[in-house]
């Protein structure tokens, strides 16, 4: 699994459910193409932003997910078999936990009440990223394809 605390590149994807579901997308359409497939081919098939897909793409082959390729046969296509890409993976190397957590500690005040609330909600944020972790272990982008078929 990706480690979760890596910096992201400049100009990253936003850390949200969106991009993270925008992302098991691509690579679901990847893996059904079995081949390269140009990020404007993806937005188009997805209904989404060409510019936010490739975005989030640029985040996952950061984390060696995707391969990138430029030029006039570039594209994208799968670094690895879809059977070895952990739904984890794909979550840490998005880094939503973080923003999560960060919008959650945020929202607490710096008073008393508020200082209080975030030793609380590091704690259960802690628990909560640990079992999502843990369910999402157990699926690979495989798994999504074959639920699909």
């Amino acid at each position: 699994m990706t480690n979760s605390s890596s910096k992201r590149p400049a100009m990253a994807c936003p850390s949200t459910y969106k991009t993270f579901s925008l992302a098991l997308q691509a690579l679901v359409v990847l893996e059904k193409h079995a081949g390269k497939c140009s990020s404007g081919d993806m937005a188009s098939h997805l209904h989404t932003d060409a510019t936010l897909l490739r975005r989030i793409l640029k985040a996952l082959a950061h984390e060696h997910i995707i391969e990138a390729r430029e030029g006039r046969d570039g594209g994208y296509r799968l670094f690895k078999s879809a059977d070895m890409i952990s739904l984890a993976d794909v979550y840490s190397a998005l880094q939503i936990h973080t923003t999560i957590a960060e919008s959650m500690l945020d929202a607490a005040r710096e008073n008393c009440v508020g200082g209080q609330m975030k030793n609380a909600f590091s704690d259960v944020l802690a628990e909560v990223e640990e079992s999502t972790l843990q369910v999402l272990k157990s699926y690979t982008i495989a798994d999504i394809v074959k639920k699909m078929d």
